[in-house]
């Protein structure tokens, strides 16, 4: 067991100046990234949102080489660009794609699917705001039941569950995978610290709150993020050992999932019944997660609430 406070470091590897909305969970997880993964470091970005955070050329807002690349195309981009490094004896640099859920629950998933089999020697970072925000908030396949999306209108909401996407690489083998959000930033530096040191391909999953596309306030997304871990609606983990080991990195409240949607004006149309069925689709994912912390760990017994574990 180990407990992390005050691990994030004061090195800034952002530059004032991008161009995202106010309170974008999405912004706050790329500056979180770099200050673990340091300068040492070549990011590859897709069609996003994150596209025009950037900036338009010439200028540029973080601190470290920049690819930008097809919306399919981030995982085999960075497979790329790692190979021609380690052939130029710069094996060191550590490459990372960064997409959003379009680009890697859906139109990315190809090139991602064929990296993770290869076991291709990147970092891919999806930031998961659950739709495809950058062009107008259309509904993807990691949308989550109920939403309200630009295509699923209030009369008619998302009415499917969101693609896990963790268990799909856990399917591949992979070395590591991992969960993470703004909320929690000495969790999610470690673990992109570990992801780092790791060879072969590590998946990070970000939950990365959009104000105008969640219907929130921009001051509250640090407060959803929490919310959404509390709730166990994004519950803090990885995987490890090839897909073998799950470890619950923080035992959350089990507060009602209400709490998590109501906050939020794209779930405000759900009935009481509909609410329900959420938490009750919560909570058996939940405990099968659990299910899988206890098979790999052999006991639940002496396991801290409420504290990072690693």
């Amino acid at each position: 067991m180990s407990f992390w406070y005050n691990q994030v470091p004061m090195e800034e590897n952002f530059n004032s100046g991008h161009l995202a909305c106010q309170g974008c969970g999405a912004t706050i997880a790329m500056r979180f990234a770099l200050k673990a993964l340091g300068t040492n470091t070549v990011v590859v970005i897709p069609a996003c949102c994150w596209t025009i955070i950037d900036g338009a050329f010439p200028a540029h807002a973080i601190k470290v080489p920049l690819f930008h690349t097809a919306f399919e195309t981030a995982a085999v981009v960075a497979s790329g660009i790692k190979s021609g490094l380690r052939i130029r004896g710069k094996g060191d640099v550590t490459v990372m794609a960064w997409a959003g859920d379009g680009g890697t629950f859906d139109i990315g998933i190809q090139a991602l699917s064929g990296a993770a089999e290869r076991n291709e020697d990147i970092i891919y970072v999806v930031y998961d705001n659950e739709a495809y925000m950058n062009t107008g908030i259309q509904r993807s396949s990691a949308t989550p039941y109920g939403a309200w999306t630009t295509t699923t209108p209030e009369k008619h909401p998302e009415d499917r569950p969101k693609k896990n996407i963790m268990e799909i690489l856990a399917a591949h083998s992979i070395p590591y995978q991992a969960t993470a959000t703004i909320a929690y930033p000495e969790d999610f530096i470690r673990k992109f610290k570990k992801a780092r040191d790791i060879r072969g391909t590590r998946f990070i999953h970000v939950l990365s709150p959009c104000p105008p596309g969640w219907k929130i306030p921009s001051d509250v997304s640090v407060k959803v993020s929490r919310l959404a871990v509390e709730t166990r609606v994004f519950p803090l983990y990885e995987i490890e050992d090839y897909g073998e080991k799950y470890t619950i990195n923080y035992w959350p409240k089990g507060l009602p999932v209400k709490e998590y949607l109501k906050i939020q004006g794209r779930f405000r149309h759900l009935t009481e019944d509909r609410i329900e069925y959420i938490q009750q689709f919560v909570d058996r994912q939940w405990e099968k997660l659990v299910l899988k912390h206890k098979l790999s760990h052999g006991t639940l017994d002496n396991i801290p609430k409420n504290v990072i574990y690693r």
